[in-house]
């Protein structure tokens, strides 16, 4: 069989001819660059789309290359089904019972034929378990459930984080960003809002637009505070209690707010945040296969989070450097609903935004159907990259050459025989499938190979918990503000104490907006700026700290040692308390204003003793991280550059030997061609000799008519120069297969010298397992600047204690 481990390759099967049912050797090696300019993949159920779909993510994974996975229907889970022993007993946890009973089979012989299956289909394909062990070391594999803690719960408290500043200087996008939030957030309580019309949507996109713009992101509780209090006074031209009454703007803040306070929201609130990033990289920097599951959510609640993801990724994307080479997939199994040719909800617009410019990023999109006709398949005239399955109807036949020829028209490619690929469609069959690839000229029947995860259909709840249960065993939990509220117990709640003026005082944001079960407690917020200076390194980074310490009553009322840091920063501190609330009891030393000269001195001490920026160094490249770079985008940057060399230094051997190998197989066809001809001359000197020489013996013994003697000694002076021509004709025979034999030898010289150099590119250092070094670099006191240092109520949700 063809070699298929090729870098950059997607091994997604062989040729197929439709005409005599037959697969053909003709591997289909799909490269992975195409992969930028998208792919849509259309088929009916039964057609094998899932299948070929889950085979090209499995490929994408052995090329190092991670993926976000959006799973309307429960399937894609299937991924994490791989089995590199593929024994019986690792299949009977995930068959489907009830097609064993439909079988006749108990659940033990329906797992050993679904085992002896694989093993034999992925045999005729030319793969076994040691693929699939290679395929569980190069990625991680997860199952996310938002909305539920089934698999790894995502929490959507930064849904209305505000966008990097690329997006908000980007006009357009950051207009389409706020408007997708502003209308799946009210899809999400059931309003169907006209972003014209709306009185809610131009109320919370004015929220959003004005705390954006100041870099301040907003999560549920502050927007309903801000719904009833905006920080604007006119909308337009109007006062903002004459577009939008206050008593009708409680109504809205009460329905967000009882979406917020209902026990199945409180999942959506708790678990890994949404970060893009971390869905495609784990703390390592090993690539991940995120599968966002999303088949357990209501319509509203999927566009709600789809819309949320798609916008993330395109936030991500901006900030991501520009290249040719495959970084990463997005891939939604289903997107009926979500990319229709009229209207427009709030997921079509992100997604829009990408196909149009993810591929300079290098970030592919993928996205499949079984539903072809409710498609806006202009918006798809980009795609690089068709996939087309057995459809189910004539219309859908009929909607997809519509857009099939639209994509062809868009590339510029050759001309669309319209009839021709109609007969094609019309024949295709289970796990047959047509590729139109723009960048590989004419379209490709071919048959998909087996795939390595074990497709046993959708997944179930208990399912999908057995396997996230180590994950979730082996992550702490997410910090929050909640868990560590309740770790500091306050005193019993009182009126707020009386301080003198030259005592600044700070109110740490409450995510409830009725202070009836919330007491605010002391404690010390320091908020500094440190400098970090190292021109050898080129390193120039002022990063702020924001620092909370708690008051006691102890001789030492403030030790620095015991002081977190928090997420809440000077600029979001609050001047006033929330109506309602109470107060514990002050300690002595927080009444008095000297105390907090001495605490900022400490202060800027502690900061100055403490705090320090590391940097990662990769001893094989001399690649030093970013300032502020994990180690885990550090790690997936250097992937990204050595595939970019990678991809350069293939194509140069490419270049370098192109023209040598096309000259040498022109001299190999040219020597076969004189080989063939001297021993096509060579026989016909040989029998022209034989037939002298008899003719002039049978001359000899049987006498001649004409000539006499003279004429017989003729004939064989004459046989005699043909024995000589003969022999000179086998000489050259010989010496032509010599010629040959040379030249096959320099082929296979040539083909084992470029083998060495491209195994010489695939052995580089993999970034994700290098040991990383590294260097730390301090601050000068000098460069340690004291922006605060206040007394802040931190408030503290329940009654508290006596």
């Amino acid at each position: 069989m063809q070699d298929f481990e090729k870098l950059g390759i997607f091994y997604l099967g062989r040729e197929y001819n439709l005409t005599t049912k037959q697969g053909k050797d003709n591997l289909v090696l799909y490269d992975s660059r195409h992969m930028v300019t998208h792919a849509v993949c259309v088929g009916m159920t039964g057609s094998g789309k899932t299948g070929l779909c889950l085979a090209l993510l499995e490929e994408a994974a052995m090329d190092n290359i991670p993926a976000l996975i959006i799973d309307p229907k429960g399937d894609l889970g299937n991924l994490l089904l791989t089995f590199p022993d593929l024994k019986p007993e690792d299949f009977r946890p995930w068959i489907n019972e009830d097609d064993a009973r439909r079988k006749g089979l108990s659940a033990d012989d329906f797992a050993s034929q679904q085992a002896e299956l694989w093993s034999n289909g992925l045999g005729q394909w030319g793969q076994d378990g040691k693929r699939i062990a290679a395929l569980r070391e190069k990625c991680e594999l997860a199952i996310y459930t938002p909305g539920s803690d089934a698999g790894i719960p995502i929490s959507v408290l930064r849904s209305c984080d505000a966008p990097p500043q690329e997006v908000i200087e980007d006009r357009e996008l950051f207009r389409d960003r706020i408007g997708a939030t502003a209308t799946a957030l009210l899809g999400l309580i059931g309003v169907d809002a006209d972003p014209i019309q709306s009185r809610e949507h131009i109320l919370l996109s004015n929220l959003f637009d004005a705390a954006w713009r100041q870099g301040q992101s907003l999560d549920l509780p502050a927007l309903i505070h801000q719904i009833q209090t905006p920080p604007m006074t006119k909308i337009g031209v109007l006062d903002v209690d004459g577009f939008f009454p206050a008593k009708e703007r409680f109504v809205l803040a009460m329905q967000i707010n009882n979406l917020l306070a209902s026990p199945g929201f409180e999942v959506w609130l708790s678990g890994e945040p949404l970060d893009v990033q971390s869905l495609l990289f784990n703390a390592q920097g090993k690539p991940k296969l995120s599968v966002l599951s999303i088949a357990h959510l209501n319509d509203s609640e999927r566009m709600f989070f789809v819309s949320l993801l798609l916008n993330q990724t395109l936030s991500w994307m901006r900030q991501q450097s520009g290249t040719t080479s495959l970084r990463a997939i997005l891939y939604m199994d289903e997107i009926f609903g979500y990319f229709p040719p009229i209207g427009e909800p709030p997921a079509k617009r992100p997604l829009l935004t990408l196909l149009k410019q993810a591929r300079a990023y290098g970030i592919g999109i993928m996205l499949a159907t079984q539903n072809p006709v409710d498609l806006d398949y202009k918006g798809l005239s980009n795609t690089g990259t068709w996939f087309i399955g057995r459809l189910q109807t004539d219309r859908d036949k009929m909607r997809v050459l519509d857009g099939l020829e639209g994509a062809v028209a868009t590339a510029g490619g050759a001309s669309f025989d319209r009839q021709e690929m109609d007969r094609i469609l019309s024949g295709l069959g289970n796990r047959i499938f047509l590729m139109n690839d723009v960048h590989a000229g004419q379209p490709v029947v071919f048959e998909s190979r087996w795939a390595m995860s074990y497709l046993r259909g959708p997944l179930t709840r208990s399912q999908i918990k057995t396997l996230m249960a180590d994950h979730k065993a082996s992550q702490p939990i997410p910090a929050g503000g909640k868990s560590k509220a309740a770790a500091i117990t306050g005193n019993r709640a009182a009126a707020r104490p009386v301080l003198p003026p030259d005592i600044p005082q700070h109110f740490i944001p409450a995510r409830a907006t009725d202070g009836a079960g919330i007491t605010y407690k002391a404690v010390l917020y320091g908020a500094a700026q440190v400098k970090f200076l190292d021109p050898k390194k080129g390193v120039d980074l002022a990063k702020t700290i924001s620092i909370i310490a708690p008051i006691t009553t102890d001789a030492t009322p403030v030790s620095w040692e015991d002081a977190e840091e928090t997420e809440t920063t000077a600029d979001e501190l609050e001047g006033a308390p929330v109506e309602g609330a109470g107060f514990a009891e002050l300690p002595p030393a927080a009444a008095k204003a000297k105390s907090y000269a001495a605490w900022s001195k400490d202060f800027s001490n502690w900061i100055f003793a403490n705090q320090k920026l590391d940097l990662f160094v990769s001893p094989s490249t001399g690649e030093m991280s970013r300032q502020e770079e994990s180690e885990r985008d550090f790690r997936a940057r250097l992937q990204l550059v050595a595939r970019e060399h990678r991809d350069s230094d293939l194509e140069a051997i490419r270049a370098r030997y192109a023209t040598k190998v096309a000259s040498l197989e022109e001299k190999i066809r040219r020597a076969e061609q004189a080989m063939e001809k001297q021993q096509q001359e060579s026989s016909s000197a040989k029998l022209e000799t034989a037939v002298s020489i008899g003719a002039g013996i049978l001359g000899a013994i049987f006498g001649s008519k004409r000539g006499g003697t003279s004429a017989v000694l003729g004939k064989v002076a004459g046989a005699a120069k043909g024995v000589q021509r003969a022999r000179r004709q086998s000489q050259d025979v010989d010496f032509a297969s010599e010629n040959l034999g040379t030249l096959m030898q320099m082929k296979a010289d040539m083909e084992a010298e470029i083998k060495e150099q491209t195994d010489a590119v695939t052995n580089s250092v993999d970034a994700s397992k290098e040991q990383l070094q590294t260097v730390s670099i301090r601050p000068k006191k000098v460069n340690v600047s004291v922006r605060l240092c206040s007394l802040a109520w931190m408030p503290v949700e329940g009654a508290p204690s006596n």
